[in-house]
């Protein structure tokens, strides 16, 4: 099957991503408006950081970006055979050490809990509800992993809507166990997120048999296989050792920003959540479906030696990502109250946990763009064999975010550790760009075309500055409805009329 164009492995992943974050969406106003941004909310959400924090430190992030160049070499130079051989065998290993992993974190949950949030331990309920969450919602680790391991072979193989339909799976189970929330009896208050948990396992068992079904049909489904650690093997779990690190070192930045926000008010912990699951809209449906693509194309093209044909496949990258990202970080900034309000502000959500949300949107959204420079660029590091660098900086930007996040914090409380996120991004993105250059491998699009980019966000901006005032009598929806449309149909008008449009992409 030949692979489709980057515009077209961005349109299949893209599309998909943005369907399914608007159901995240969906969910997360029905979660605000039942549970709001309390003890519930806190309690739920450091359980949930569990799984989600070890499954990008498995498939979806350090074994992705290790294996899929691997599998391309290996189908390249020796065949399907000796590639669905690398496969079964990665399977095997990974799902050997998620599940003693999942064994261990049921037996030692409480001091985990106690790790990642210790000012739990001021308020008994959220540390025990904490814990039981946890504890039904982890062994969706491994069945999340395998998932993401199969979507890897997906993408090696050009299939990306395979793969980018899986979160869609996800969201409508967790909008149906938010839907539950108001009946759900035999609880205590805080663990009132029990069908939340529940519903995780059960998204966890659909995305299996789904992307099992689809591997199936599609004749790429890896068998099992005792591990025998051969050459290519070798290769591939050295360049996962150091990638993993890099991953590792993401996830403490996380885990201290946790750690940092339990010791904050109640509610921190829900106001970051919230906002940053709006940040993380363009950061999904951009830059990882762009950085998504890339990877397998890229790892082609190097391996072929076309050096020419990877620069612009990086420009083409960025200059799309620059038309999609600019406006929406610009947008996120402008109107952060009014979009927090439109879309939480309901039942237990109060004004004041708007007021918080907004404040720390606005803070994630400065480092929006960096954030997507980074999704886009590591790729050309992991193709190339160069995933050492990546770790460097990783470390580099984890320190800059700590050192900003105790220095901000007692000044800005939840928000200063929003604007050391924002900030590390910026760090990482310029040191991976600087790192291409030097080696000249950054390909990056015709400055004519940023400038028009950057002129027809300006001009969206200034009608939202003054829009989001002469709007302040209608209802919070309505309100939200009009920015947000009215907003988007200028940007594009006058990116049209100014010929800012990346036609060239979005045509192929």
């Amino acid at each position: 099957m030949s692979a489709p164009s980057l515009a077209g492995a961005f349109r299949q992943i893209g599309g998909l991503t943005a369907i399914s974050r608007v159901l995240g969406f969906l969910r997360d106003i029905v979660f605000a408006a039942f549970l709001g941004a309390g003890p519930a909310a806190d309690a739920f959400l450091v359980a949930l950081k569990l799984p989600n924090m070890f499954r990008r430190l498995t498939a979806e992030g350090a074994m992705a970006n290790a294996f899929v160049p691997a599998y391309t070499e290996a189908r390249q130079q020796d065949g399907a055979a000796a590639a669905g051989d690398l496969a079964g065998e990665t399977q095997t290993t990974l799902m050997l050490v998620l599940v003693t992993l999942v064994v261990l974190g049921e037996i030692f949950m409480p001091a985990v809990i106690s790790v990642l949030a210790p000012g739990f331990a001021d308020t008994p309920e959220r540390m025990t509800a904490a814990v039981t969450l946890a504890r039904v919602s982890f062994p969706y680790l491994p069945m999340i992993s395998l998932v993401a391991f199969w979507s890897a072979i997906a993408n090696a193989e050009g299939r990306f809507m395979m793969a980018a339909a899986m979160p869609v799976l996800f969201n409508l189970c967790l909008v149906g166990g938010a839907l539950v929330i108001p009946v759900a009896t035999g609880w205590l208050a805080v663990e009132r997120a029990m069908p939340l948990a529940t519903a995780l396992i059960l998204a966890g068992i659909l995305q299996l048999a789904a992307m099992a079904i689809m591997l199936r049909r599609a004749g790429r489904m890896p068998r099992w296989r005792l591990p025998r650690f051969g050459a290519a093997i070798r290769r591939m779990w050295k360049k996962f050792t150091v990638a993993s690190a890099g991953a590792i070192i993401m996830q403490v930045n996380l885990i201290v920003d946790l750690v940092l926000a339990s010791l904050l008010p109640v509610g921190a912990i829900s106001w970051l959540y919230f906002a940053d699951r709006l940040a993380q809209l363009p950061l999904g449906v951009i830059g990882i479906a762009l950085g998504t693509a890339l990877l397998p194309r890229l790892s082609a093209q190097l391996r072929g030696g076309e050096r020419d044909a990877a620069r612009q496949s990086v420009a083409d990258a960025i200059q799309l990502a620059a038309f999609l990202v600019l406006p929406a970080a610009a947008a996120l900034i402008i109107i952060a109250p009014q979009i927090i309000a439109g879309l939480f502000q309901h039942g237990a959500f109060t004004s004041a946990a708007v007021t918080a949300t907004a404040a720390a949107l606005a803070a994630y959204a400065i480092g929006m763009p960096a954030h997507v420079m980074v999704k886009i660029l590591q790729p050309a590091f992991y193709a190339d064999g160069r995933p050492g660098f990546v770790l460097g900086v990783s470390v580099v930007a984890v320190t800059t975010n700590i050192a900003l996040s105790l220095s901000l914090m007692p000044v800005l409380g939840h928000v200063g550790l929003a604007l050391a996120t924002s900030a590390s991004g910026f760090v990482a993105a310029t040191a991976l760009a600087v790192a291409l250059a030097r080696g000249r491998s950054l390909g990056l699009p015709p400055g004519g075309a940023s400038v028009r980019i950057l002129g027809a966000t300006a001009v969206m901006a200034l009608v939202l500055f003054v829009a989001k005032d002469i709007t302040d009598t209608l209802p919070g929806v309505v309100r939200l409805a009009l920015l947000v449309g009215g907003g988007g149909a200028i940007y594009v008008m006058v990116a049209l009329v100014i010929g800012a449009v990346p036609r060239h992409l979005l045509r192929r």
